[in-house]
Formats: structure tokens, sequence, C-alpha cells
């Protein structure tokens, strides 16, 4: 626990969060911001603003023609770690619509846009069965509509579920197939039906390819100018133009998806594609190893075996 709120309760800890969250990423707070998000009384949100300048009396400072607080010239956190990605999160899921806007604790969002994707429908029931199997560690069947060419029609099978993956775009479940019997992924909006929960099958402990990890090294398109180079390279959290991303096997395939370093990233123009895989001979024969291999036709990997 931080010094500053050793000796104080959850919810007034919260509160206090909440009011150095508006002071840094808004510039100022008021009473009336309290007590809209927190539903306490007058008499509290000014006490919360009190005890707040009390342990840090630079950072708040009051307003009168604004009637609020202001972040002080020597405003220092205390309470709230700063942390971009987690208020672009939230930014995020305000403008997915995914969550509440008294929840975000962002009083003025700017105006924002994303690049959607149609959002795959989880049926709750289906989702439900899954996460209590997985917390139960047993099997269950599942109603399952495979994209592949050996089942064309959706068809009962037996799973044991053990973790979740999600690739950017879509939610699956990592379990053993007792059809195949072997660990595979299956995307939850394809599960069409759940029943019959039994005993397990292997478990997580026993999928290697979940387990053991493969590290990515990747860099800066060596087309780039040093300018661009260096810019990329602090975009990706590099040092010296190299970052060293650790990932699971069995998320190999999406990650290198994601990253766009399919095949050779070195042949694509550097103008679309900013990074390279600095190993790409190992990365490969990662890929390899964890059952993919390169589709003749389409010319990008395909996932043998992909539920």
């Amino acid at each position: 626990m931080r010094p500053a709120a050793a000796t104080l309760k959850w919810g007034v800890e919260r509160r206090l969060e909440f009011i150095e969250f508006r002071l840094f990423w808004e510039g100022g707070v008021n009473r009336a911001d309290i007590i809209e998000m927190f539903d306490v009384s007058v008499p509290q949100a000014s006490k919360d603003l009190t005890l707040y300048q009390e342990r840090a009396p630079q950072n708040a400072i009051y307003d009168k023609s604004a009637k609020r607080y202001v972040a002080g010239p020597q405003f220092s956190p205390i309470f709230l770690k700063p942390d971009p990605d987690g208020y672009l999160s939230r930014l995020r899921s305000l403008a997915e619509g995914l969550a509440d806007p008294s929840d975000s604790w962002i009083a003025n969002p700017p105006e924002t846009d994303i690049a959607l994707t149609p959002r795959r429908k989880v049926e709750a029931d289906v989702l439900k069965a899954v996460l209590q199997a997985v917390r139960e560690n047993r099997s269950l069947e599942v109603y399952y509509q495979s994209m592949g060419s050996r089942r064309t029609d959706p068809m009962w099978r037996r799973i044991t579920p053990h973790a979740f993956g999600y690739d950017g775009f879509r939610w699956h479940v990592r379990g053993y197939c007792h059809i195949d019997e072997k660990f595979k992924d299956f995307l939850l909006p394809r599960i069409l039906g759940v029943r019959h929960m039994d005993v397990p099958g292997p478990g997580g402990d026993q999928d290697a390819l979940w387990k053991k990890t493969f590290d990515i090294e990747i860099g800066p398109h060596p087309g780039l100018t040093p300018s661009q180079r260096a810019v990329v390279a602090k975009d990706y959290g590099m040092t010296n133009e190299r970052a060293v991303l650790s990932v699971r096997y069995a998320m190999l395939f999406y990650v290198i998806k994601r990253l766009g370093l399919l095949g050779d990233a070195s042949q694509q123009s550097p103008r679309a594609q900013h990074i390279v895989a600095l190993n790409p001979n190992e990365t490969e024969r990662a890929l390899r190893r964890a059952d993919f291999e390169f589709g003749e036709v389409e010319q990008t990997p395909k996932k043998v075996g992909e539920a």
C-alpha cells in the first residue's frame, strides 16, 4: 500500500484517487464531481477534498472563478500512477459503448472514433458453462460449428477447457478435444450449445504449446530513415532498435499476424510495415512447431487442424 494511503479505508482511498485522476488528466475537480460519481453527501465530498489537500497540499489549488480545485504547478500524484494505456483503454471503452461514462471517470472525453470490427456474439449460457468447466476442472460437450473441410456441419464434441485467448478481434477457449485427442482453440461464437459436464481429460498442465513460450525479436524496418527508425523504436519500447516479445506458442500465430510479420516483412513496403522480425528463421520454425503450415494458395499461414 502507498504510504499516503496506508491508514485510509478503501472507499476513501478510491475517492482520493478519483480526485487525483481528474486533477491530472482533466486539470480540475469540484465537489459535485465526487457527489455524482460516488453518490456521497455534500459534507462527505467536502471532507474528501479537505483530506486530499492535507495529504497532497501542493496538488490542488482552489480556483474561485471556476469554483473548482485545479492542479497546482508542483502537482505530483501520490494516489494515482498516471498510466496513458489505462486512460486510453477507458477512452476506447467509451467510444465502443462498452462502458458507462460514469464508470470511466472521464468527465469531458475528446471526440473519439474507433476502427470498429463486427462484434462476435457470444451466448451468455455458453460462456457461463465454459467458465464453470474451467473453474471446476471438468469436461463438457459443445455443439460446435467448425470451418474445416472435414466437419462442415455443427456437431457435439467433448472438450476440457482450461484457458481463454484473445487475438484482438475474437475470443476463443483453449482446451483438449476428446475427439481429435489434442489441445485446440475453439472460437466462443461458434459454440452453439453446451451440455453434459463430466470428468476431465488432460488439463492445461499438459498443454505444452500453452505452457511454453517463444521470444520474437522485433526491430524497425531496414528501409526506414534513421529518424523514422528512431520513432518506431520509441513507439515499440525498443532498446538499441530491438525489443523481445515473449509469446505462448499457442498464441504465436495470432501475435505474428497482428504484427504483420507473416512471411518476410523486410520485403514489404516500410511505409506500411514498420517493423520486422530480427529472428525470422527461428520464428518460422516456432510457427511450424506450434502446428502451423503455410498455405500455398492463399499465401498466408493457416492453422493446421483449427477447430
